[in-house]
């Protein structure tokens, strides 16, 4: 029997941060499973959890309270009581490197200034877990960085990022799957423009 997926989603507790770019992992998987109709969540492994089944495939959701960079504590918890692999491990996390609303996925690697990666690698052993990143955007300049991962989505933003939480939440069996193409095709279509009214 196939083991079962740990889906990290990150960023900060509270309900200050809730709205931070460094919170778009949170997002997704809150509506991955509110989607797939995950159980309701409670604290649990130092952070929420909650449980549900995708594409018939075992998929356990969590969300650290330990703080960003603390991730890899709560991650940690889980791991050891479920017995999982590292590999079984997908953690949603915000790219600076990516345009707003494009998303990849990759298995290891470095974590690029990240610190909820650097905590999971640091705790949990090793950099071989899957990551979704999901492009916020760079805001130009090295000394900007900090404000704009911890600073709001606009409400401009809402324009690219309620969509791409729908479109990660209806592909998300995709992903279950291990269909990483098709996954990606799917959650970086870019939507049609409107036809142009006629000119009267």
């Amino acid at each position: 029997m196939t083991a079962p997926a740990l889906w990290v989603g990150l960023g900060n507790p509270g309900p200050e941060h809730a709205r931070n770019r460094h919170n778009i992992g949170f997002m997704a998987v809150e509506r991955i499973a509110a989607r797939h109709g995950f159980a309701p969540w409670r604290s649990r492994f130092r952070g929420l959890f909650t449980e549900g089944t995708i594409a018939g495939q075992r998929v356990l959701a969590l969300e650290p309270q330990t703080y960003m960079n603390a991730s890899g504590e709560s991650v940690r918890e889980a791991l050891a009581f479920f017995k999982l692999p590292l590999e079984r491990v997908v953690v949603f996390h915000d790219e600076l490197d990516l345009d707003p609303g494009r998303v990849r996925v990759k298995k290891g690697g470095g974590n690029a200034g990240h610190n909820g990666l650097r905590s999971i690698t640091q705790l949990c052993g090793g950099p071989e877990f899957w990551r979704v990143r999901l492009g916020i955007g760079h805001p130009g300049q090295k000394e900007r960085v900090v404000g704009h991962v911890l600073g709001n989505f606009h409400l401009s933003d809402l324009a690219w990022l309620e969509p791409l939480l729908d479109r990660l939440a209806e592909a998300a069996p995709l992903l279950a799957e291990g269909r990483l193409e098709p996954f990606l095709n799917a959650v970086n279509r870019v939507a049609e423009r409107p036809a142009r009214m006629p000119s009267a």
